[in-house]
């Protein structure tokens, strides 16, 4: 193998440009031509396509987003887009592909390995940290304490008012950020998808909490909370607690954007180059991620299809916390 290429695809995340910059100089330093894809699989198919160099990823690890940008592509999901794609691909020599994004991404990327045979090894890059086979993915850590940020804030606004606060977290279909921002935060509930909390179950807590004389509760929410988003829950809890002063705050995609945190950094430059000397291993269709401070390679079959199941744990600690 003498030509590979990277790409971030989906969501962006805190992280992905420490990764990029790893990817390079890991590349370069194992004498591989390395080049950077522009938008994604979208990128691919057009040919825009950088050939990079060490001083192309020089001062970029502090930057949150991803300097090669990320695009939805409708047409990668085509054969005759998959197949301009490859046309791209063996036009510029490219060997092996590294993609840096979350389970759509793989998908994509085991599709083009069975039809044109270009090897890929997944880097974990999503906020959400949904992905089984690594402790962490890039860009979770950054976009908690993020949100703990905002949670600190809203929590001095609630006590001056004695106010309680539905605050939505990202996560989708899983509650990873919303569990840990929930402890970080000393929020009195936490509602995750994968504990399905009644609301006649929330407006109970908060009402118990209330006649112990406290004034104040932040509910954290996760956006893929079965039983609804936090305005839907809000609507409910004050329909029952018409003597509480509730207020709803949605995070959004602040969560997403700032410079990464050290533990994404180094996250990212490990991912980064693991995944190159992947390649060079002949790897393929793996996702590499970090399980036990270990560098670890799961298929991509597993990646997409095992959940990872959140910590129990936690969710017994905000319980246990919170009275």
């Amino acid at each position: 193998m003498k030509t590979i290429a990277v790409l971030t695809s989906g969501g962006d995340a805190p992280g992905m440009n420490a990764c990029i910059r790893s990817v390079v100089r890991g590349a370069i330093y194992h004498n591989l031509n390395i080049y950077g894809i522009i938008r994604g699989y979208k990128g691919v198919i057009e040919g825009d396509m950088i050939k990079m160099e060490s001083r192309s990823v020089s001062n970029i690890i502090q930057q949150g987003g991803t300097i090669l940008k990320s695009a939805r592509s409708d047409e990668f999901r085509t054969k005759i887009g998959r197949q301009k794609a490859y046309e791209q691909m063996k036009k510029h020599g490219i060997e092996g592909l590294v993609v840096i994004g979350g389970n759509g991404s793989f998908t994509g990327a085991e599709i083009f390995y069975k039809e044109y045979g270009i090897p890929t090894i997944g880097v974990p890059g999503t906020i959400d940290n949904d992905l089984y086979g690594t402790d962490y993915t890039i860009g979770f850590d950054t976009a908690v304490n993020t949100a703990l940020d905002a949670v600190d804030k809203i929590r001095d606004t609630a006590d001056s008012h004695d106010r309680v606060f539905f605050v939505e977290v990202m996560g989708r279909d899983s509650g990873y950020i919303a569990i840990q921002t929930g402890i970080g935060g000393g929020a009195e509930i936490v509602m995750v998808p994968e504990n399905p909390d009644s609301i006649e179950g929330v407006i109970e807590s908060l009402r118990s909490g209330r006649n112990n004389q406290k004034s104040s509760s932040i509910v954290i929410v996760a956006e893929g909370e079965e039983v609804g988003n936090a305005h839907y829950v809000a609507i409910k809890a004050k329909e029952k607690l018409t003597n509480m002063d509730i207020r709803v705050t949605n995070l959004g995609h602040i969560q997403r954007g700032g410079a990464p945190t050290a533990m994404d950094r180094i996250l990212g430059s490990r991912l980064g180059l693991a995944a190159v000397e992947g390649l060079i291993a002949g790897r393929k269709n793996e996702m590499v991620g970090i399980v036990d401070d270990k560098v670890v390679y799961t298929t991509f079959q597993d990646a997409i299809n095992k959940k990872k199941p959140l910590n129990k744990d936690l969710i017994k600690m905000v319980n246990i916390l919170s009275i």
